[in-house]
């Protein structure tokens, strides 16, 4: 019996090693597909291209990106802080460390690990969400389904208000309407997929805050819904011709008393892969 329990423990074991080697394959996968998207030749951001935006954005991507910047669309991000695992009311913070390639509209991942305690590691992008604990254990296992692609585009076309303006340019699939005097709203779509989000700057165009309705069952009900997401941005600094936050904090029901920012962190570098000509 101790012969047949130790083999069955083996199995299990070796299954989950597997599962987390097909998984970290993937990353890698969508991640090279991601950073191929980068033009090997880009142009380059001139004013003209957005001298019919509402105010509001012209300041935002006047103060974002400074003249003959090359447009490049993606961005990877190294990142620490702090997640929470819990609630408003009982947060439970962990230290954490992640690095992201974003590439809006056609996908991100993210990848983190926890410090401390119960360590949590695993990785969010547009097709999955796969996190384990000890390195081994899943505890989450999602996606290919409409309603975790629908949630990842709102994140990531939102998160590139922070740290890929240049894949917001107006374009196809890329439309701006001002909202007030200082907040303008960029729509992006793709095939079925449609987000609209709104950022707000300052009077130097810096955006210090971003949110939108985002598709989520990050409630007590655990049903997808639309619901206030959002954040804010702060410790801008230059990298290659674009000013970025290195400071976002962000979380679910953002504008309401029940605003929880889950998500709080320091941007550690900034980096755009070229794609060799």
């Amino acid at each position: 019996m101790t012969l047949v329990v130790a083999m069955l423990v083996g199995v299990v074991l070796g299954a989950l090693v597997l599962m987390r080697l097909l998984d970290r394959h993937a990353d890698r996968v969508e991640w090279r597909r991601l950073a191929a998207l980068q033009p090997a030749v880009a142009e380059r951001f001139e004013p003209e291209v957005i001298a019919n935006l509402p105010e509001p954005a012209r300041r935002y991507f006047g103060y974002t990106i400074r003249p003959g910047t090359p447009v490049l669309p993606v961005a990877e991000i190294d990142m620490r802080g702090q997640f929470s695992l819990g609630t408003k009311q009982q947060p439970d913070y962990r230290p954490m460390e992640a690095r992201q390639i974003l590439a809006a509209p056609d996908g991100f991942v993210w990848a983190m690990r926890t410090r401390g305690g119960m360590p949590v590691s695993g990785s969010d992008s547009g097709r999955w969400t796969r996190f384990r604990i000890f390195g081994l254990i899943p505890v989450a296992r999602l996606g290919g389904d409409p309603d975790h692609t629908r949630s990842a585009f709102g994140r990531y076309v939102a998160e590139s208000l922070f740290w890929t303006p240049a894949a917001l340019l107006p374009g196809p699939g890329t439309t701006w309407q001002p909202v007030s005097e200082n907040t303008a709203r960029v729509t992006v779509r793709q095939g079925a997929l449609e987000q609209a989000v709104d950022v707000t700057v300052d009077a130097a165009g810096r955006p210090v805050e971003v949110s939108f309705q985002r598709w989520s069952n990050a409630n007590p009900d655990k049903v997808h819904r639309l619901q206030p997401f959002g954040g804010y941005l702060s410790d801008f600094r230059e990298v290659g011709g674009y000013r970025l936050p290195f400071r976002v904090e962000a979380g679910n029901m953002f504008g309401s008393e029940d605003y929880f920012p889950f998500f709080l962190v320091d941007v550690t570098d900034i980096r755009f892969p070229r794609v060799p000509p």
